[in-house]
C-alpha cells in the first residue's frame, strides 16, 4: 500500500509557505492602521473607542497567527533542516544564517513587543495613554518586522513580494 505522507506534507507545506506569505500584508495592513490610529489619538485626544480597542486586539491576534504559521514553517522547513545539519559550517550561505535565526528571533521579538503594547493599552486608564502605548510599542514591532522580513531587494535574504507555486 502507498503512503500519502509525504505529499500530504509538502501539500501542507506549500500551503503553509503560500499563507504566511499572503498574512504578512494583513500584518503589516493592520500594524500601520493602528498605528495611525494611536499617533491620531494621542495627538489629537479623541476617546478611545470600542474600535480601537477591536483594532488593538485584532491587530495582536493577526500578528500572533501570522508568529504560529512561521512556527510551523521553521519546524517543517528544508531550508531549517540544513541549517540545523550544517549550522557548524563557516560557509554556510547567509540565507540559511537568517532564516535559520535571525529572522525567527526578530519575529519572535516584534510580537513579543506588539502584544506588550497590547496589554498595557488595554490597562491605561486615560484615552491619551491608550493610544500613546499602542502607538509606540506597535511601532517598535514593526520596525521590527520591516527588518526581518525577506524583501525582494534585501541583501541578507530575499523572497518575492508574493509567493507563486
Amino acid at each position: 500500500m502507498r503512503s500519502f505522507a509525504p505529499q500530504l506534507c509538502a501539500t501542507m507545506y506549500t500551503t503553509l509557505l503560500l499563507l504566511h506569505s499572503l498574512m504578512r500584508w494583513f500584518v503589516l495592513a493592520s500594524l500601520l492602521y493602528a498605528i495611525y490610529r494611536g499617533l491620531r489619538g494621542w495627538r489629537t485626544g479623541i476617546p478611545f473607542e470600542a474600535w480601537d480597542n477591536a483594532l488593538r486586539h485584532s491587530t495582536a491576534t493577526i500578528a500572533h497567527i501570522q508568529l504560529m504559521i512561521g512556527y510551523t514553517l521553521y519546524f517543517n522547513s528544508p531550508v531549517i533542516q540544513h541549517f540545523r545539519d550544517h549550522a557548524r559550517e563557516a560557509g554556510l550561505p547567509y540565507e540559511f544564517r537568517f532564516f535559520g535565526w535571525i529572522h525567527i528571533l526578530l519575529m519572535t521579538v516584534a510580537v513579543v513587543l506588539i502584544t506588550v503594547g497590547s496589554a498595557l493599552a488595554k490597562r491605561r486608564p486615560m484615552d491619551r495613554a491608550k493610544f500613546k502605548t499602542m502607538a509606540i510599542w506597535f511601532l517598535l514591532g514593526l520596525t521590527v518586522i520591516l527588518i526581518a522580513i525577506p524583501w525582494p531587494f534585501s541583501p541578507f535574504a530575499n523572497r518575492p513580494y508574493i509567493r507563486n507555486f
